[in-house]
């Protein structure tokens, strides 16, 4: 019984060679190079192609992680800044608030501005050393740097509600700080009601922390003291019960970091517009007819 066999016949008509052709499928050329089914060229990416477009890339990258950081970083200093600067003027704000809605010294519902001799309370004072301090029922412990004199204000708010007029009783001092923050908070402490039938307890306003100091100035026209009293006659006019002319408050804050140097203080200055008159005239002279 015969196997059967499959031959495949030549082509008829085609001379056989010693050079045979490679039997290429559809997409691929007669040159090995890989071609798509619209009869266009494809070829991969080398080795080094890769590697140079990873370190493009990373180039790419490092710049802006550089540029963001640096965009991040100038935020946060900026956002700290704001923050810090917020309760200083808000307190600069109330002080010069204050100041400029002085009180003639003298009448029923204002008292003098005064500033108190400091104690001599073991710490290192002197008696009798000018300060501007708290008013004296309230100095005992109170040092030079912490505290303002007792003045009396027009910026309260009146109302049908309120008990009390627009006249305030107002003096800022320094207190112990109670987050834990460098320096010592600033507290306003105000009297509303100046006729009281009883012993009338002032509100204390916290205003801000990280305060190492606050100081007060009074010009007298001529130059800047650390002391005034309104009792005395004014050299010039004779009168007593009168305002300086300007006052200059210092707040110097406190070092962020314990053991920095301090900065240049925060300067307030508030021309007074408030002084004492006298209806007294004097003679004119003239000469004779």
């Amino acid at each position: 019984m015969m196997k059967p066999e499959f031959r495949i016949p030549n082509s008829e008509g085609r001379p056989k060679s010693g050079l045979r052709t490679a039997n290429v499928g559809p997409g691929v050329s007669n040159f090995g190079l890989r071609t798509s089914d619209f009869g266009f060229r494809r070829r991969g990416f080398t080795l080094l192609e890769l590697l140079l477009a990873v370190m493009v890339f990373a180039i790419v990258l490092g710049a802006i992680h550089a540029v963001f950081f640096s965009a991040l970083r100038l935020h946060n200093r900026t956002t700290d800044a704001i923050e810090r600067g917020v309760p200083v003027q808000q307190a600069v704000a109330i002080i010069k608030h204050d100041l400029s809605n002085l009180v003639l010294p003298g009448g029923t519902l204002s008292g003098t501005l005064q500033t108190a001799p400091m104690q001599n309370t073991g710490m290192g004072t002197t008696a009798g050393q000018p300060v501007v301090g708290m008013p004296a029922n309230q100095m005992s412990g109170a040092l030079k740097g912490q505290s303002s004199p007792q003045f009396y204000t027009a910026n309260g708010i009146v109302d049908l509600t309120s008990p009390w007029a627009d006249l305030e009783r107002v003096y800022y001092y320094l207190a112990a700080p109670t987050n834990n923050t460098p320096g010592m908070d600033l507290i306003r402490s105000v009297t509303r009601n100046l006729l009281p039938t009883l012993q009338d307890e002032p509100v204390a306003q916290f205003l801000m922390s990280g305060v190492d100091e606050i100081y007060f100035y009074f010009h007298d026209g001529t130059q800047w003291r650390d002391a005034w009293d309104s009792t005395t006659a004014d050299p010039v006019t004779g009168q007593t019960n009168t305002l300086p002319r300007a006052i200059k408050v210092q707040l110097q804050l406190a070092s962020e970091t314990r053991g920095q140097p301090l900065g240049a203080p925060v300067e307030i200055v508030v021309p007074v517009f408030a002084q004492a008159s006298t209806n007294l005239t004097a003679q004119a002279s003239g000469g004779g007819q």
